[in-house]
């Protein structure tokens, strides 16, 4: 059960270590995303072929459990499966979760990473009826640098959790995946939460380090993020992001002008400033221990 690359490639992997993959479910056509090649890693027959948005319909658990299956496997499944489709593997249901739980239970943890400043990571894990809430087989931190975007951080949470997979799938797979129940702080998070934090307002005035891991967690082309409105347009904003030591000393035909993260800004000025600065590198603020060159790039959108 699954979506988009990571689900493709678990598919691919559990297949050629001869995992019995004896059906596969799918995002509907218009959500669906590296489709073809989940089918063709699948290579079953169509009646083995379910729409992961009718789950929760008798007809389809009933076929699903007449499959016999032993153990389910969710990738980036974009549904809530049912108490009673869980209880219908008999070795229950596993997700891999691009989130190091109990951190970013949920939606986008790539961009709540970097916006609430909570570990990044990826967590194989027992499902439950509730979201991303199960007992933890195993997971992995991932290191989110100061140069990240929401998109090269999910791609390096992509290729960190199917590591993870193939690491723990033989224990899974031979009964002897251990459980480890999530305790301490938790944060959670849902798709409309990106509605919270997506309008910047000009005249406000935010913490610059809020507004630039707002910025860049959303940057992720080529779908649209943050935005404010000008104009009576919405224009959106994506950065992009290059680092240097900060040892290395600057040109001065390269000087541009430094951001401080510690201090309050209008919106409008931090963009002014990073639209403006002279050449090619763009302002820049200083983290950890690198010099972080930042420019943004403006697309309009009529409202």
């Amino acid at each position: 059960m699954g979506n988009n690359w990571l689900g493709w490639r678990a598919l691919a992997s559990l297949r050629q270590r001869g995992t019995d993959v004896v059906g596969v479910a799918l995002h509907p056509a218009e959500r669906r995303r590296y489709g073809e090649e989940i089918l063709s890693a699948a290579a079953l027959p169509k009646d083995r072929v379910f729409d992961a948005s009718r789950l929760r319909e008798p007809d389809v658990q009933r076929a699903i459990t007449a499959l016999g299956p032993d153990i389910g496997l969710s990738v980036l499944l974009g549904y809530i499966l049912a108490p009673e489709f869980l209880s219908s593997f008999g070795c229950g249901v596993v997700n891999l979760h691009t989130g190091w739980l109990p951190f970013n239970r949920g939606a986008h943890p790539n961009v709540w990473s970097i916006v609430d400043q909570k570990p990044a990571g990826v967590t194989l894990h027992w499902m439950d009826a509730r979201v991303d809430t199960g007992d933890i087989i195993a997971r992995k931190q991932v290191e989110v640098s100061p140069e990240d975007t929401g998109k090269s951080l999910y791609h390096k949470l992509e290729t960190a959790a199917l590591a993870l997979l193939e690491q723990t799938w033989p224990a899974i797979e031979a009964g002897h995946a251990p459980r480890e129940r999530q305790s301490g702080e938790s944060t959670s998070h849902r798709v409309r939460d990106l509605e919270l934090i997506d309008e910047i307002e000009l005249n406000r005035w935010y913490s610059a380090r809020y507004l630039i891991d707002v910025l860049r967690a959303r940057t992720f082309p080529p779908y649209k993020g943050a935005f404010f409105r000008a104009d009576g347009k919405q224009i959106y904003v994506s950065v992009s992001l290059e680092s240097e030591a900060l040892n290395r000393g600057t040109r001065e035909a390269e000087c541009v002008e430094e951001i401080d993260l510690n201090t309050c800004y209008r919106a409008r000025d931090v963009i002014d400033i990073m639209r403006a600065s002279p050449r090619t590198r763009g302002a820049f603020f200083r983290a950890g221990g690198k010099r972080v060159y930042v420019r943004v790039t403006l697309e309009t959108e009529s409202p």
